[in-house]
Order: structure tokens, then sequence, then C-alpha cells
């Protein structure tokens, strides 16, 4: 009786499996439900309009805090836009960006050895995230180091100038009064440079996943699927324009860069959409080639996407004396975060 039951839940156990053996594991190919190729391009027309005037728009806003006032990167609503936008950040690499890279570097349309046995998607983040706290690091050490060769060569004119006595006197409280002028300069400077080097890594990083994502949205055929991503990636790129305008106006670059940088960013979803049109006859998103590069990709992006978001844009922001010195800001910016990380997360979930 026993060898019975053990037979029988075996044969039982191996009916409930059956259907996750059947239809859970990944054909490798592209699903022809749903397609419809001429209402998917007149929707993409519109996604590339729309996607691209939002980013515009958001990335510029911040730009021209130069002539708005109330936009002016020491108003206290400039704290609060940028807590906003760095929630928005933020939430695309933690909840939209590095989980794709998951799926597509743990698909099993690729081969075991490697890509199932080590966590290239984590190792991938990981990398690029400290690859971005190097760049920001060496950037900001190499012009200090420059600037204080300058600071000693100046120190030295001063004391060859010094003839003891009460010109020593003089010109020593003046050398004191420079070195304090100095170091405010030199304080500004390192400032200046760092939101510089903060604006060029932000916008790569989000430039890299922009393209991916648009690549993604021209090469399906799907209205069902396309409809709902236009509305995401067109609040997505708004707000994440927002932030990286933010750092772009603190970055006080001349007008052709700013201009440059701004445009930039708003081709960068609307070209990977054409880009996906172009190939969509030729392309498929479930090809090991396609999986591996997305999959690297967005890793680096999602890495770059939330230091950028912790270390640079919300750290910087939360520790400056006029938010630590302001409790209602302070709330604000808080709150703004939540709330920016939240509606993003909302946006992605639905989705999925």
């Amino acid at each position: 009786m026993s060898n019975f039951n053990r037979s029988f839940f075996r044969v039982f156990g191996f009916l409930l499996l059956l259907p996750a053996l059947v239809i859970g594991d990944c054909t490798c190919e592209n699903e022809a439900e749903d397609r419809n190729k001429s209402e998917a391009l007149k929707y993409k027309a519109v996604g590339i309009a729309a996607i691209l005037v939002a980013g515009a728009i958001g990335v510029c806003l911040p730009i021209l805090g130069r002539f708005i006032t109330a936009l002016h990167p020491e108003k206290n609503i400039f704290f609060i836009i940028k807590a906003f936008a760095a929630g928005v950040i933020l939430s695309t690499g933690f909840i939209h960006v590095l989980p794709d890279a998951f799926d597509s570097l743990t698909s099993p349309c690729l081969n075991e050895n490697p890509w199932g046995k080590f966590p290239f998607t984590g190792f991938v983040a990981m990398v690029s995230a400290i690859g971005t706290l190097m760049i920001d690091a060496f950037a900001t050490s190499y012009y200090a180091k420059s600037q204080g060769q300058g600071q000693h060569i100046a120190g030295d004119e001063e004391k060859a100038r010094e003839n003891g006595g009460q010109t020593h006197v003089h010109t020593h409280a003046t050398h004191g009064h420079s070195h304090g002028s100095v170091l405010i300069e030199n304080s500004a400077s390192s400032e200046l440079l760092r939101h510089r080097v903060i604006s060029q890594v932000l916008e790569l990083g989000i430039v890299v996943h922009s393209v991916i994502i648009g690549i993604s949205l021209g090469a399906s055929e799907s209205p069902k699927t396309i409809r709902p991503l236009i509305a995401a990636l067109t609040f997505h790129q708004f707000f994440e324009g927002m932030g990286l305008g933010g750092c772009i106006a603190q970055a006080k670059f001349k007008g052709r860069v700013v201009a440059s940088m701004a445009l930039f960013f708003s081709l960068t979803t609307p070209v990977g959409i054409a880009i996906g049109i172009g190939i969509s006859n030729v392309y498929n998103e479930n090809s090991p080639t396609a999986l591996i590069v997305e999959g690297i990709f967005n890793s680096a992006s999602a890495g770059i996407l939330i230091y950028m978001a912790l270390v640079d844009l919300l750290a910087a922001d939360f520790m400056n004396p006029k938010v630590q010195g302001n409790g209602k800001l302070q709330l604000g910016v808080n709150l703004f975060l939540l709330l920016g990380a939240g509606l993003m997360s909302l946006y992605l979930i639905d989705q999925t």
C-alpha cells in the first residue's frame, strides 16, 4: 500500500508540474499576438512627438532659472523640484532599469554557462557605480591639485615682496586677506567643477537607458504594449529632464554647451524609437545578442543612475546648509523625494 501511495504521489506531482514545464519556459520567439503594424506606427509617431516635447520642456525649465527668478537654483522651489526629479531617477534605476537587466541576463534564451552561473547584472551595476565614483573623485582631485600649485606660486610671489618691519606686517595682513579670498574662490571653483562632472555623467547614464527604451518601443508592433509605455515615458522624460536640467543650470556652462546637452537629452529617446522602427522587421528582442547587449547596458545605466541620484543629487542637496537650516524645506524635499519615487514606481508597476 505504501508503494502504491508513493507511485500515486509521484504521478500526481508530475501532472502538477507538467503545465509549468510546458508553458513556463521561454520559447525565444517573438509573440505574434495583438500585432498591428499600421496602428502601432501611428502610436509611435505620437510617442516621438510627446516624448520629445516633454523632455525638452523638462530639461529647459531649470536652465531658464537665470531668467525666471522663481526657478533660480538658490530658491526653495528648486530644491523641491530636484528632490522630486531625483526620486523619479532613483525609481527608474531600481524599479525599471535594474529588473529589466536581470530579466535579460537571466533569460533561459541564454546559455547556462556563463550567464546562469554568475550574477552579471549586479556585478556590472556595482562596477559602473564604482567607476562613476572614481571619475567624480579623480576629476575633482585633479582640479584641486592644479589649483593648489597656483596657490603656492602666488604665495611665493607674496613672500618675495615682503621686506620686513612695518612693510612686512602690512603685507602679511594683505597676504592673509588674499589667501582667504583665494580659498573662497577655489572652493567655488571646485564646487562648479563638481556640478559639471555630475551633469555630464548623469546625462551619460540617462542617455544609455533612454536609447535602449526607445529602440524597444520602436521595435514593438503591439499597440497594447505601446500605448501605456508612451504615457509612462512622457512622464519619465519630463521629470528626468528636470533633474538633469537642474544639474546643468548649477554647472554654469556656456550657452552653446547648455544647448547641445539639452538637445542631446531631448533627442535620445525619439532617436531610439526611430531606430527601433527601422529595425523592427529584423529585430528579435529574445535573441542572445540583443539580450546580452541590453542587459549589460541596462545594468551599467542602473548603477550610474542609482549612484548619481543618491550621492550627487540627494546627498548634496539634503546636506546643503540652506536645507539643513530650514525645517519646512527639509520636510518638503523629503516628501517630494518619496512622492517622485512613489509615482514613478506606480507608473512602472502599471506597465508590468
